[in-house]
């Protein structure tokens, strides 16, 4: 759970929110408890039992004495006790199951019984008994259940004080008429269902409370959740991508968030509402009978067993699920990037198969999460039903004796069902809880793994003034044994140009990927006017850095934004002035929308040389003081070739630059030309020596660079 929990310091910052989620839903649970049991007056009003006022009058009696009075079938002038509780004010009284209550007197007014020997209604003696003052003992005259005609006793209590909320029930009650006339129990049927409207009002309201201000603390975390992701893996090294497949990282990002999002949406609202419920359910019915609520809460332990053990199994397949499908997001990504190498190759078979494997992969983890929470609610209900069926064996049993009335018998029961039904809907949230867990770990692995290093007190490197020296440097790829690069030393001056040519593999684009410091040599040093890059801030160095690479690489944006993306803030006129000298206007300008013009996904809509085009553009605009050229006229057609040769040699004028290349035109005019063979500089010079002095270059330059 801890991968979970990190999730929660983007929830906390929104902590007034949070508050009101958690109010709404204590409202929310209390109104649905209130709503249940207004269910127990509305019955004794319709059933006839003894009416509102002598149902509230019996409840407020038994808290106040610790005394359970018996509902007569009929009309009777007495009050049976049914159940003292124990210490209570009725008990140290002397008050017992075997006596019936016959007078009252609060000790302001004689015994309600009258001279000439008439008894007084249960009713009365009730109403007497709830509302005597709590500064005043009250004395009652009892006799033996045995006898009711035997000789009275009288008992003094000393009643609890009212609580708060007596008066105002008491007052509320005032307003419907005691007599239990037909047209009186109309205006309190109708009243009770008034009071159960407005209840649902106020309930249903704080839901739509608790539901828009629990959104709105998801949708915001994840946001930010994502963004930190995202910027997170923007400053990961380029070493990182090597080893993990981008799409898995994508996925992360996009997929596991989600899965993260709908754990926290569940926390704050079905976690936070249903136990809420089930809570003030269970409260409602210990109000009404406490040793039923708790036979019906024993099968508490055996729910929190089970939803332990399916959690488990739940994050063991999510998991697996969520590699499977970053496996398959790969694969589309592949697929439909490669589309026109799998149809002209024929591999439609193949690939579908490939994709058949994959999905069946997912399939099985989805299966197993689905069989989790299939079998997770129907076994939460045996055990509810189990712990209820106990609890509606005993309470008909004290029904048949007297023990407990009907309507509450019936209204407890409605109360456990309910908090039963919140406890089932609660089944799944621990395994959503255990989804967002894993899904958090592989989010968090990606915000937990280091980032590109830069020394403590980095400092900013000056733009190049002398010399770029590449002294004794040894690298090697992560996950690699060989080294790539094997002890060069290599000084270019300042404002020269070298290019770096040599067979496939020899080190070539690699030499060039250490200068940005897209990677750090095992040993050896690059060192730029002197200073080691790596003590130089990364910001600083790269800014003095252009890059033309043969992966032409664009982004779904207008032609104009591309080229600006090293330059945001350049101007029209200075897009369209680097856009010249690359000789892309002469493409650009007879477009629909010109500079405007979306260039779609993956460059779609311009040819290769149109788009190595741009890109050389974007180099051009952002002027910078070391210029490297990885293959970058690859892509470029015959015809445009010597333009951009060109336009390559002036700005190159007065600036370092490195060219890696095939091509002849761009080799022999270097310079300096190295060549490099089996991570080594072999020999370096201008062409003409070159083509006399060492017979790889004279072999390149027959095969590839004549060819080329």
């Amino acid at each position: 759970m801890k991968a979970f929990r990190r999730v929660f310091k983007y929830v906390w910052p929104q902590w007034p929110r949070v508050i009101v989620v958690l109010i709404s839903a204590m409202v929310v649970a209390s109104m649905l408890s209130l709503s249940f049991m207004t269910v127990i007056p509305l019955l004794k009003v319709m059933m006839g039992e003894e009416g509102l006022h002598g149902w509230v009058d019996r409840k407020i009696s038994a808290h106040r004495y610790g005394v359970t009075f018996r509902v007569p079938d009929k009309i009777a002038h007495y009050l049976e006790v049914t159940d003292v509780k124990r210490g209570s004010v009725a008990e140290k009284a002397g008050l017992g199951k075997h006596h019936r209550i016959i007078g009252i007197s609060d000790g302001s007014n004689d015994f309600l019984v009258k001279d000439d020997g008439d008894k007084v209604p249960s009713t009365k003696l009730l109403e007497v008994l709830a509302a005597a003052p709590g500064k005043n003992a009250v004395t009652v005259q009892i006799v033996p259940v045995s006898n009711e005609d035997g000789a009275d006793t009288e008992l003094t209590l000393s009643p609890e004080p009212k609580p708060f909320y007596v008066n105002r029930l008491q007052r509320l009650m005032s307003l419907l008429p005691r007599e239990q006339t037909g047209k009186n129990k109309r205006r309190a049927i109708i009243f009770i269902i008034v009071a159960m409207a407005v209840v649902t009002v106020i309930r249903c309201s704080a839901k739509f409370f608790q539901e828009y201000t629990a959104q709105k603390v998801v949708q915001t975390g994840v946001n930010h959740l994502r963004e930190d992701a995202f910027g997170h893996a923007m400053d990961l090294p380029i070493g990182f991508f090597a080893n993990e497949r981008p799409s898995d990282t994508v996925s992360r990002i996009v997929r596991d968030t989600t899965v993260v999002g709908r754990a926290i949406r569940t926390m704050l609202g079905k976690a936070l509402r249903e136990p809420l419920n089930a809570l003030f359910l269970v409260a409602g019915a210990m109000w009404l009978n406490w040793q039923l609520a708790l036979i019906f809460l024993c099968g508490a332990p055996f729910v929190l067993w089970l939803v332990v053990v399916f959690g488990k199994k739940m994050k063991r397949a999510t998991k697996k699920s969520l590699m499977a499908a970053s496996q398959m997001l790969g694969k589309l990504q592949e697929t439909m990037a490669a589309l026109k190498v799998v149809k002209v190759y024929n591999r439609h078979e193949y690939e579908r198969e490939n994709f058949k494997r994959i999905n069946s992969r997912l399939l099985r983890q989805l299966l197993k999460i689905s069989k989790v929470d299939a079998a997770t609610m129907p076994t939460m209900e045996v055990f509810g039903m189990i712990a209820g069926s106990a609890a509606l064996i005993v309470g008909a049993h004290w029904v048949t004796r007297g023990q407990m009335d009907g309507s509450e018998f019936l209204g407890l029961l409605i109360l456990l069902g309910a908090a039963a039904d919140s406890v089932r809907k609660t089944s799944d949230i621990w395994n959503r809880v255990q989804e967002a867990n894993a899904a958090s770990e592989r989010v968090f692995s990606v915000i937990d793994t280091p980032v590109e290093f830069e020394v403590p007190g980095a400092v900013e490197l000056p733009p190049l003034k002398n010399r770029v020296e590449f002294r004794d440097v040894v690298f090697t790829y992560p996950g690699s044994s060989s080294p790539v690069l094997k002890g060069i030393n290599l000084t270019v001056s300042a404002g020269h140009n070298v290019a770096i040519v040599g067979p496939n593999g020899s080190g070539k684009t690699t030499l060039a990927n250490l200068m940005p410091r897209f990677y750090d040599p095992d040993s050896g040093q690059v060192l730029i006017d002197g200073k080691d890059i790596r003590d130089a801030t990364l910001r600083s160095l790269r800014s003095q850095m252009g890059m033309v690479t043969q992966d032409v690489v664009t982004f779904n944006d207008t032609i104009a934004a591309n080229i600006a993306y090293g330059k945001p803030g350049a101007t029209r006129q200075e897009i369209i002035a680097a856009a010249k000298r690359s000789f892309a206007h002469e493409f650009i300008s007879p477009l629909p929308d010109g500079y405007d013009s979306e260039i779609g996904e993956q460059g779609a809509g311009l040819s290769g040389g149109q788009l190595q085009r741009i890109i050389i553009a974007r180099a051009i605009l952002n002027d910078p003081a070391i210029l490297i050229f990885d293959e970058a006229m690859s892509q470029v057609d015959a015809d445009s070739e010597a333009k951009i040769h060109k336009a390559i040699e002036e700005i190159m004028q007065d600036r370092t630059s490195f060219i890696i290349a095939h091509r002849f035109s761009t080799v022999i005019t270097a310079d300096v030309i190295v060549v490099m063979d089996d991570g080594q500089i072999i020999a370096q010079g201008q062409h003409e020596e070159l083509i006399r002095t060492c017979p790889l270059y004279q072999s390149l330059y027959e095969t590839q660079l004549v060819k080329a």
